[in-house]
């Protein structure tokens, strides 16, 4: 071989390998932009708090309203409030101690006060970190509910947290405002707008109990195993499993009953547990 083919073939080479190099940064490039549409995807859909999500599964799609035979919703928002707190690394229960005392006999401590970015976390979390001596997780759900004899307690109620939850839900585009006449009065109502978000937030509940079921509280999602007892404590989680066949929804409720005979405080035990969520758990689980 003389000396210009030898140029000519180690120019091809050199072509070729730019061709390859081209064609790995575009493969790269296209994975990239594909895996940034997905991040895309993810921060455009509408994330909820707890309290949203319990609040819409109770509320009537086209009258805009919660049952008003419904008297445990109140109290289960409250705790969901608590269980977000919680989750957020904002409270968490004191030490046990050497007697090892039952999860509602141990009282809350703030964990971390800076804000939550939402107004009823951070109000509730203003109380508790105001409050000395401090008080144990029952007290909480009772005191943010407004369900005390202790006048002195009253300043912690949590009011209108409907309402407010409702108004977060229209500024997220889920929902509306509308009046609506009663006979002896006007009320304000919030019927759904986006069936998009409450269609996945209700299959979110269906599946983790049927074709995502796993059957160890300590491998779920803390959010969908909160959202699941929370949402039966309110008394709305039957309208996630409505639509279920019976077979189904058999299913459905036994793995839910299952969730709910747990030994909370053997539970609240093992590693990594989040001692908070399951003492508000075995508030409700009685």
């Amino acid at each position: 071989m003389n000396r210009t083919e030898g140029l000519v073939l180690r120019k091809n080479v050199v072509a070729q390998n730019v061709d390859r190099s081209n064609n790995i940064n575009d493969d790269l490039d296209k994975h990239h932009s594909d895996d940034q549409e997905e991040e895309d995807v993810d921060s455009k859909e509408t994330r909820l708090t707890l309290m949203e999500e319990v609040l819409l599964l109770g509320l009537k799609d086209k009258e805009g309203y919660t049952s008003f035979w419904n008297d445990s919703i109140s109290s289960g928002l409250r705790g969901c409030i608590l269980v977000e707190l919680a989750l957020r690394g904002r409270i968490e229960l004191e030490k046990a101690g050497m007697r090892r005392r039952s999860l509602l006999m141990r009282k809350v401590l703030v964990k971390n006060d800076s804000p939550a970015g939402d107004v009823l976390l951070d109000e509730a979390l203003k109380h508790i970190k105001e409050t000395e001596p401090p008080e144990t997780l029952q007290s909480w759900i009772d005191y943010l509910s407004g369900e005390t004899w202790n006048p002195l307690k009253l300043r912690y109620q949590l009011r209108n947290v409907r309402e407010r939850l409702a108004k977060n839900l229209v500024e997220k585009g889920v929902l509306t405002t509308e009046k609506q006449n009663f006979l002896l009065f006007d009320m304000t109502t919030h019927p759904l707008t986006d069936s998009t978000t409450k269609t996945k937030l209700v299959k979110k509940v269906q599946d983790a109990v049927l074709s995502k079921w796993i059957n160890d509280p300590h491998r779920m999602d803390r959010r969908i195993l909160s959202l699941i007892v929370l949402a039966h404590s309110s008394d709305v989680l039957e309208n996630a499993f409505a639509p279920l066949s019976d077979d189904d929804y058999e299913v459905a409720m036994k793995r839910v009953r299952e969730l709910l005979e747990l030994d909370v405080e053997a539970e609240s035990m093992k590693n990594n547990a989040n001692e908070a969520m399951w003492a508000v758990f075995a508030a409700f689980i009685k």
